[in-house]
């Protein structure tokens, strides 16, 4: 959510990503990082990030943070960021296990094709099979 409010807020105030880095004295790859969804500022760039763009903090989280009493708004930004974070890691790992999974599932169905055209006995029991399924499927 963070990531496309960012997005969406500097492209509506004109922004290229360098010039809101130049804003924020941070290099341009970090709005990428913050705009792909792969990390989040701290709450101190948070608060100048909000203030360059004109928005609130909230608007930027894309939810309502309420300051609990006895405790400072830094403080409270940045247990807000750190559950961003931990959902960001979440993400990454379960990206990540799905691109290991898809991997092995091509390297078993390249494995599969190369056994199948290259020793003639398999071809003859694939083409068995598929005959077989077909009779099957059309009784």
């Amino acid at each position: 959510m963070f990531s496309e409010n960012l997005k969406t807020m500097r492209k509506e105030k004109g922004f290229s990503q360098e010039q809101l880095a130049t804003r924020l004295n941070v290099v341009r790859q970090t709005i990428s990082k913050w705009e792909k969804g792969l990390s989040v500022p701290d709450a101190e760039l948070l608060i100048q990030l909000a203030e360059v763009l004109g928005v609130d903090v909230s608007d930027l989280l894309g939810k309502k943070i309420e300051i609990i009493e006895g405790q400072s708004e830094e403080r409270t930004l940045a247990l807000e960021l750190a559950k961003l974070n931990e959902l960001i890691v979440v993400y990454g790992k379960k990206a990540s296990d799905l691109k290991k999974k898809i991997g092995i599932a091509i390297a078993v169905i390249l494995l599969i094709i190369f056994v199948c055209t290259t020793f003639d006995i398999w071809t003859d029991i694939w083409h068995d099979f598929g005959k077989n399924l077909y009779y099957f499927l059309n009784d």
